[in-house]
């Protein structure tokens, strides 16, 4: 990766308000540095989808009116941290759906965001108080 940065790798931020799909914004972003980072195709949409179930997350249970996201490019890695300052959570009361109840039943089949995040990435982590909910999620770069 070039180093047009004057020796210091970028970071993007960005500040977006509760619209309907204006998290796709953001994945239009993370595939614009997955790009500049040389990442993979099959890397960049594990980021965007990651993104945009934590943007979702944060617009349905935080109660804010707007969100922040944090790219923070570095030459092994890309971290993206999703930001608002809602109301918090407790991951630990967090119930992760029975697949099989969710497919056998009318129930919506919802409430796997935080499992497919952690799937999607190579590591998340979830701070978070009644001040407001930080997400950071790291992706590896590709071995070249």
């Amino acid at each position: 990766m070039s180093k047009n940065f004057m020796g210091k790798e970028p970071v993007v931020e960005l500040k977006l308000p509760v619209i309907p799909d204006i998290e796709l914004s953001a994945t239009k972003t993370a595939e614009v540095i997955s790009k500049h980072m040389n990442l993979s195709e099959e890397k960049s949409a594990e980021i965007s989808m990651a993104l945009i179930e934590s943007c979702i997350n944060a617009f349905e249970h935080s109660k804010t009116k707007e969100i922040f996201i944090h790219f923070i490019v570095e030459p092994d890695k890309l971290t993206v941290k999703v930001i608002d300052k809602g109301v918090g959570f407790d991951k630990s009361k967090v119930e992760i759906p029975n697949i099989e109840n969710k497919l056998n039943s009318d129930e919506r089949k919802r409430g796997w965001g935080l499992q497919l995040v952690s799937e999607l990435m190579d590591s998340v982590e979830y701070n978070s108080d009644e001040s407001g909910t930080t997400v950071t999620m790291t992706k590896k770069r590709d071995n070249e």
